[in-house]
């Protein structure tokens, strides 16, 4: 299945259900405060790339769309994080060496090259 917008489906979500996406992302990023409080910030920066509402998406998204839908999501998940880890990695080998713009700027690019290649290798095929 290829991504695609879909405005209407808005319509679809409840309040309820942007408060548990709420909820479920507030309790992935106080769980990662707590692994930094525990083992450091090295270990905690592992989870950041977490998609953080992912678990409440994935389950709305089964309830909503169906389990293949639900997979599919997931399977995008897989490419967003992919690139988070990439704008962790340019992040802790050039911090301190960089302005924090220039470190952002470069963090991103790598979030968004690593994002769009992964995305056009699993979905650029008509």
């Amino acid at each position: 299945m290829k991504p695609a917008l879909a405005p209407a489906q808005l319509k679809q979500t409840r309040a309820w259900e942007h408060a548990v996406r709420f909820a479920f992302g507030g309790a992935i990023t106080a769980t990662t405060g707590l692994i930094a409080h525990r083992w450091g910030p090295a270990v905690a920066g592992l989870f950041l790339a977490f998609p953080a509402i992912l678990p409440a998406s994935l389950t709305l998204v089964t309830q909503h769309d169906g389990r293949a839908c639900a997979i599919d999501d997931a399977r995008g998940a897989r490419l967003g994080t992919a690139g988070l880890a990439a704008f962790a990695t340019v992040v802790a080998g050039v911090a301190g060496h960089l302005a924090p713009l220039l470190v952002l700027t470069l963090a991103s690019l790598a979030w968004l090259a690593v994002a769009l290649s992964l995305w056009a290798v699993r979905y650029g095929r008509a």
